[in-house]
């Protein structure tokens, strides 16, 4: 029943993308969250990220163990791409990785706009993540959801084009004419 109180008051993130204001910060979601729920969901909450660790490893939650898999499996399969455009080996080679995870990887590793790259990579994870979202909009599996696409929203807004595209060309410029530019961050 805590989760119908908490999911109410929460603002709709549907519509949201990368280009409109997000209605709530994380730490305001983490606080109103605190206040209903219990111990172990708080544990899986807080322990959401769109990082998972190289080595699988349960939560919990159904829905967060196939993000962190699928998430895991687009991470490693751009490590192996590009390795393999930079002739390196790559310790994960014997790993198979489904046609839509290597189509994806291998597009995003081909843009020259690291953020053209970031916006393939956004939009391949809000989908996969809408295909996640559970039926049941007053659950616990709905708070994992809810938390995930917070995260993914925040995250692409931090990107700015203007700075990242100097700092990519002046790293690109140290990279080919030994230039001693400092990265702008």
């Amino acid at each position: 029943m805590a989760e119908y109180y908490l999911i109410a008051q929460l603002p709709s993130l549907d519509g949201s993308n990368e280009s409109t204001p997000i209605p709530i910060t994380e730490e305001r979601f983490l606080e109103l969250c605190n206040d209903f729920l219990g111990r172990r969901t708080l544990r899986i909450l807080k322990q959401l990220t769109l990082v998972p660790s190289r080595a699988p490893e349960k939560t919990g939650s159904l829905l967060v163990d196939t993000w962190n898999d699928v998430e895991r499996k687009l991470r490693l399969a751009l490590g192996r791409i590009r390795a393999e455009k930079m002739k390196k080996p790559f310790e994960k080679n014997d790993l198979l990785f489904s046609p839509q995870i290597l189509a994806v990887a291998s597009a995003a590793a081909k843009m020259e706009s690291p953020m053209a790259a970031e916006k393939i990579l956004f939009d391949y994870r809000l989908e996969f993540l809408e295909t996640l979202r559970p039926m049941d909009a007053f659950s616990e599996e709905y708070l994992f959801y809810y938390g995930i696409k917070l995260k993914l929203l925040l995250h692409i807004k931090q990107f700015d084009v203007k700075r990242g595209e100097t700092a990519y060309r002046n790293l690109y410029n140290t990279i080919l004419n030994g230039d001693r530019l400092e990265v702008v961050s």
